[in-house]
């Protein structure tokens, strides 16, 4: 086993242990373990598979953890998760998937993800995403994210998918209520054969929404990765996306930022830039004494940091 394999089947043994405070922790489809606490409740579904999360009015310094753990293959897992978040509440939610997968058979996760953010409400929402284990099979990823922030409320949104995942589609579709905030920011890195597609849609509607998409992105190998995003300004708003790359080997990276205008006093950037890892930043850590595979390493984590 790897290093690498060593460190991702440590983090995911981490999730077997009991967090504080509210959390629903899903091992191979199904509930493991689950608390709700007096300020946040959490309960089954009645149609779905999946959980409703109820954090009431005035919540704050609370944080609810909602893991998913595959240790088996042939699993075809799909979740809905509904978040409904009161009025002057600030919390932080912790949620992502780990696949560790030593089967003859494919694995896969599908979380769909809905966020209600009552009026001054605050949410900083932390996804983490990776996959390990029999190489020859695959492990895949397909998260869902619908936003909906209203008056005043704010989102941080931190995605990272750094390694292991065959496929992934993931996709964050918002809108935004006046003075409402959104902020995302998404960390990838893909390797060998693996693909991966991000898609971003946020709609501006209400006077002066704000949203600030930032991309990080590194491709080895023979991987593929697409990146495709939407702002629409439908009043006085101000959107910025920025998506960058680092290309290696013979790896694809696809960038198409697009933005929309609605209405003259939106404001609307879109930045994309695709490149190598420069020569001179390799050359100067290698004169430091570390091999060329050191450098490379050493520059791609910096940037994903």
């Amino acid at each position: 086993m790897t290093s690498k394999e060593k460190e991702l089947l440590s983090i995911v043994s981490s999730l077997h242990k009991i967090p504080s405070g509210a959390y629903n922790i899903r091992l191979n489809g199904k509930l493991l373990s689950r608390n709700s606490t007096s300020d946040i409740e959490i309960v089954s579904q009645k149609n779905n598979d999946g959980i409703d999360v109820f954090v009431k009015p005035n919540t704050k310094n609370k944080s609810i953890h909602i893991p998913v753990i595959l240790s088996e293959g042939g699993i075809v897992d799909k979740v809905f998760n509904n978040f409904y978040i009161g009025e002057n509440a600030e919390i932080t939610i912790i949620a992502g998937c780990g696949i560790h997968n030593i089967s003859d058979k494919n694995s896969s996760h599908n979380g769909i993800h809905t966020f209600y953010l009552g009026e001054n409400s605050k949410v900083n929402y932390i996804e983490n995403h990776f996959a390990m284990g029999n190489e020859d099979i695959e492990k895949n990823l397909n998260p869902k994210t619908i936003l909906k922030l209203g008056k005043n409320s704010s989102l941080n949104m931190e995605t990272n998918q750094l390694g292991g995942v065959n496929n992934s589609d993931r996709s964050t579709i918002a809108t935004l209520s006046e003075n409402a905030t959104l902020i995302i920011k998404e960390k990838i890195l893909t390797e060998e054969q693996q693909k991966t597609r991000t898609y971003f849609k946020v709609n501006l509607k209400g006077i002066n929404s704000k949203v600030e998409v930032v991309s990080r992105a590194v491709a080895r190998g023979v991987s593929v990765q697409k990146f495709d995003s939407e702002i629409v300004g439908e009043n006085a708003c101000f959107g910025h996306v920025e998506c960058d790359g680092i290309l290696c080997d013979r790896a694809v990276i696809h960038s198409t930022p697009k933005i929309i205008a609605k209405n003259i006093d939106a404001v609307l950037i879109h930045e994309a830039a695709i490149g190598k890892i420069s020569e001179q930043q390799q050359n100067k850590l290698m004169t430091l004494g570390l091999t060329r595979e050191e450098a490379e390493q050493s520059i791609i984590q910096g940037f994903l940091n």
